[in-house]
């Protein structure tokens, strides 16, 4: 059932993309393809009832907050996102389906396997069902870092353009607040929302065995589509050298001083 969501959302926005000729509409489609996992294993699912309404909710907030984010963006570019672009230069409309439609249909599956198992698993009775409750919380926890990370950084947006506007000098770097902590805490947020998920799903035995997901899930926002992408784009610049030496990676820590 999972699988057959996902490929009929996947499959609309190719025709919007293809159509349209704005690729990087996938972006568009990830939060609500993990949220319609939740919410049909939650409508389908013979598990604990708690459990996968609870996880179907926490899923659905996050996507729509995420989604919010992804169609201001989309919205607001009149142009295809030039990472979309490069990578796809030259490629026959199938091979555009296959690279990018049809892996994240795949990483759609893959990430939302917890999500899945604990829909259609019951809770044990002995202490391991708590992982559900501390998984949850680390939902929600995940989930708020990730918001006020991406607040702060429209408003050092907004601030920055404001100063541009008057002809003022303008801040070249956002190192305050929870990026003064990690150069990446949006993308650790969002981590945590999924290694939550793992451990909800973990309060039963099976569950345990779908860790992969969070870690494939950590590998996407660090390697593959964020913060080393980032890193590559802004590491040229002298201010952000001085801001990797004294500012964590991705896990947040106190930082150095200068």
């Amino acid at each position: 059932m999972s699988t057959a969501v996902v490929g009929a959302l996947q499959a609309a926005t190719v025709v919007v993309a293809v159509r349209s000729g704005r690729r990087d509409y996938a972006d568009g489609v990830w939060g609500p393809g993990l949220a319609a996992v939740a919410v049909t294993g939650a409508v389908v699912g013979r598990g604990d009832p708690w459990r996968r309404w609870a996880l179907a909710a926490a899923t659905t907030a996050w996507a729509t907050r995420l989604e919010r984010l992804m169609l201001g963006r989309l919205r607001g570019a009149d142009e295809e996102d030039e990472r979309y672009t490069e990578f796809l230069e030259g490629d026959p409309t199938p091979v555009v389906v296959a690279k990018v439609f049809g892996t994240q249909a795949l990483a759609q599956i893959l990430v939302s396997a917890p999500l899945q198992l604990a829909a259609a698993s019951p809770l044990p009775r002995g202490r391991r069902r708590w992982l559900f409750p501390v998984g949850l919380g680390v939902m929600v926890l995940g989930g708020v870092v990730e918001a006020v990370a991406d607040r702060q950084k429209a408003a050092f947006t907004a601030e920055k353009q404001r100063a541009k506007d008057a002809g003022e000098e303008a801040p070249e770097i956002l190192d305050s607040g929870l990026w003064g902590w990690s150069r990446h805490p949006n993308y650790f947020g969002d981590s945590l929302v999924w290694d939550g998920a793992w451990l909800a799903a973990a309060a039963s035995a099976p569950g345990g065995w779908t860790v992969p997901a969070p870690i494939a899930m950590s590998y996407f926002l660090v390697y593959a589509t964020g913060a080393k992408r980032t890193e590559d784009r802004m590491e040229e610049r002298p201010a952000y050298r001085d801001y990797q030496d004294r500012v964590a990676f991705f896990l947040p820590r106190p930082p150095r001083s200068r």
